[in-house]
């Protein structure tokens, strides 16, 4: 594993939990008639605190793109799962909750699966698969199950929108950083000319909006221990499908490999819903429908 990999993902798991939690502070605050419409992000654009959560999410996501343009994105894909540790830690500032055996067993939880999925799979590079049914097949699979959730939230709005708009966003994210690593592969044979004539860069563009008004929308309906968990596990998950299902990487197969992947998976999931449960990650006042504009 590539030492540089692996600090310009955790770097980038840094910028973006911090940018979640500064969004969330600001989101809360929004009008509720602003759920899954663009105008959410209007208002809370003159939140200087939204703004800068925005600033540390842009540079998680800089970060992030040169990771998978060195790394196969079924190793940086976990590393990135690890921005809920330092969410947590900033939360845990704000709220002053210790840690406790729930939080310090997500840790161990969290960052033991990582390891143990980085370390039993071994994700390098292979040749990516040229048979455009099969990775649109699998994009359309995960974008497809994105509309559905982010239908079925529209539906239930205070149950358990916030879930079902986390898991939502994360598979589109997903999907985003395979083509952030296409555009990047793309820019390194072709140049800007080759990029900007590809659909990939606009397809990163369109799934980096949707996502954006699909997290602060669950941002604003509860509380960040609602949402983030659900975000934060689905996006690994639906990059390793898209890596090892059209893009080329490859992990070990055999069957004590195998094994050791999925408790990894499992043990990161695991991690996830205990973080997100702690009392340490910030909670929302009392919310007031009727508020015509963003508190600042």
């Amino acid at each position: 594993m590539s030492v540089l990999v692996l600090v310009l993902a955790v770097s980038a798991a840094f910028c973006l939990g911090i940018g979640f939690v500064l969004q969330q502070n600001a989101a809360q605050h929004a009008p509720l008639n602003d759920f899954l419409s663009p105008r959410l992000l209007l208002d809370l654009v003159r939140v200087p605190r939204w703004l800068g959560g925005i600033g540390f999410m842009v540079a998680g996501m800089v970060l992030g793109a040169i990771a998978l343009g060195n790394g196969e994105i079924s190793l940086v894909e976990p590393l990135l799962a690890t921005n809920l540790l330092f969410a947590l830690a900033l939360s845990r500032h704000q709220t002053r909750q210790p840690l406790g055996k729930q939080g310090w067993a997500g840790l161990a939880l969290l960052a033991g699966g990582v390891t143990a999925f980085i370390v039993a799979g071994e994700p390098r590079s292979g040749d990516a698969v040229t048979d455009p049914l099969r990775r649109w097949l699998i994009i359309g699979v995960m974008v497809g199950g994105a509309l559905l959730l982010t239908a079925y939230a529209k539906k239930s709005r205070m149950s358990s929108a916030p879930v079902l708009l986390g898991v939502a966003a994360g598979l589109l994210y997903g999907v985003q950083d395979a083509l952030t690593r296409m555009s990047g592969q793309l820019f390194s044979s072709g140049g800007l000319g080759e990029l900007f004539t590809s659909w990939q860069p606009y397809g990163v563009l369109a799934l980096g909006i949707t996502g954006l008004i699909l997290v602060q929308s669950a941002f604003e309906m509860a509380p960040l221990r609602m949402s983030l968990p659900a975000l934060t596990a689905a996006q690994p998950l639906a990059g390793i499908a898209c890596g090892v299902g059209f893009m080329g990487d490859q992990l070990r197969t055999d069957a004590g490999a195998l094994a050791w992947q999925a408790t990894g998976l499992t043990a990161i999931v695991a991690g996830i819903v205990l973080l997100g449960m702690h009392p340490a990650m910030p909670t929302t006042g009392p919310r007031e429908g009727d508020r015509a504009g963003v508190e600042v």
